[in-house]
């Protein structure tokens, strides 16, 4: 296992280094003040409004970092600093948020796979772990090899659920950005820090994908090996 526990240490210590970035610049572009004045939610209605979408709610909800779109229940959830501050940082987290709803709105094909993938994604992520390592001591005792072939395809479905999220988050954050840009909402300065706000999200769920398909490799290099 000690392959194991190293791809785990080099995946923490990117995700780590990221996350770090990540607060880092998101500090640096709270203190770029938009000269609209506009707060997080009013950005955020403002671009539901623009792209004809009159059916979402922007709420406030507690906490960091727990901004998201609820296709469901169709609100835009920011965090409270995003929703009440008013600058570069919380105007791309905004409309990256509503980015999502645009997509909602439209059908955007990667938005509707990864909410069909939901269900078995939770289902699979409950199960993951006790499969693996009770594959693992399985194939040790007896030689075989089912109960770990089941836990690398469920390993295999939360890893391509990663890595269908890529596209997502993405497209939100350049629609989000094209939209700033078009319509003047932020100036060049603010554009910029909200361009690299989004730049450093995004490579959080490069560095999480990266890191489920190492360790899938592993799993699956265990699974094989043992077919020698």
């Amino acid at each position: 296992m000690s392959g194991y526990y190293l791809i785990i240490g080099i995946s923490m210590l990117f995700s780590w280094i990221v996350s770090s970035r990540l607060k880092s610049k998101f500090e640096h572009y709270s203190k770029v003040h938009l000269r609209n004045g506009l707060s997080g939610k009013e950005i955020a209605e403002k671009m539901l409004r623009d792209n004809g979408i009159n059916d979402v709610q922007v709420v406030s909800v507690p906490g960091q970092l727990t901004d998201h779109y609820n296709p469901e229940t169709k609100t835009v959830n920011l965090s409270e600093a995003v929703y009440m501050q008013r600058n570069a940082a919380a105007a791309a987290v905004a409309a990256h948020e509503c980015g999502h709803a645009v997509q909602h709105a439209v059908g955007y094909s990667m938005l509707q796979l990864r909410s069909k993938m939901v269900p078995i994604v939770n289902i699979s992520s409950n199960l993951l772990q006790f499969v693996l390592m009770g594959g693992i001591v399985v194939m040790a005792m007896s030689g075989s090899k089912t109960i770990l072939a089941v836990g690398v395809v469920l390993f295999a479905i939360t890893t391509l659920f990663a890595f269908i999220t890529l596209p997502v988050e993405y497209d939100a954050s350049n629609r989000a950005l094209k939209w700033l840009e078009s319509t003047g909402t932020v100036s060049r300065e603010e554009y910029t820090g909200a361009e690299d706000s989004l730049k450093w999200a995004a490579r959080t769920y490069v560095v999480a994908a990266l890191g489920s398909l190492a360790q899938l490799m592993y799993f699956a290099s265990l699974l094989m090996g043992s077919r020698r």
